[in-house]
């Protein structure tokens, strides 16, 4: 499918992955995995269309609060994507509080910038993440508000794509999306398909991209 305007950069609010399990009678927690394979799908998507950066919600601080087996389930999830992912073809930025004892371990080599093959594509991946968390590094920092939080690599999204129908941020990187143009997906995440995300697109080529110009 081809697009008359394409955002550089796209972040994706992969939500609904409990809801689909307990749609299909399961635990809550069994949607996360379904979520990992739904993520590469829609990684190949972007691929073909030359998508140049994506940042991916992972966890958030807040999460953690939940059941110890759902947390386990979506930390196990954000590990399993990871090694995926450093066969494929790409360059990943994990981003999140990791003196928490619930960030990963396996991830911390991945709080700095890792390049995995040809690095076709920038990922970034919200993991422990806090909005809170993410902005308390600037306080009391010299210069450049914005160089000073913890998420200062992540460049401006263009195009918020959230799955699940919740119309909320949820606290995505409060500063990288101040100027985003979102879009909400009724479908729950782990029933992804193309099709979705071609919509969501197609309704950013409407929009009038001003930046408060």
């Amino acid at each position: 499918m081809k697009f008359s305007r394409l955002p550089a950069h796209i972040g994706v609010i992969p939500d609904g992955n409990r809801r689909w399990a307990q749609k299909r009678g399961l635990p809550k927690e069994a949607g996360y995995e379904v979520g990992v394979e739904c993520g590469f799908r829609l990684y190949e998507v972007c691929l073909e269309l030359g998508i140049k950066e994506m940042t991916f919600y992972g966890f958030t601080m807040d999460n953690t609060k939940r059941p110890p087996v759902q947390k386990k389930a979506f930390k196990k999830a954000c590990v399993d994507a990871v090694k995926i992912l450093s066969n494929r073809d790409a360059s990943l930025l994990v981003i999140g509080n990791p003196a928490s004892p619930n960030f990963p371990r396996e991830l911390l080599p991945y709080t700095k910038r890792v390049t995995f093959g040809r690095d076709l594509i920038r990922i970034n991946f919200l993991v422990n993440y806090d909005w809170k968390w993410d902005l308390s590094h600037a306080v009391g920092a010299e210069g450049n508000f914005v160089e000073s939080i913890a998420s200062a690599e992540i460049p401006r999204v263009d195009l918020l794509v959230r799955w699940g129908g919740r119309r909320r941020l949820s606290g995505f990187l409060p500063v990288q999306s101040v100027y985003a143009d979102m879009y909400v997906l009724d479908e729950l995440w782990p029933d992804f398909e193309p099709e979705q995300f071609y919509r969501a697109l197609k309704w950013y080529e409407t929009q009038d991209v001003t930046l408060g110009g």
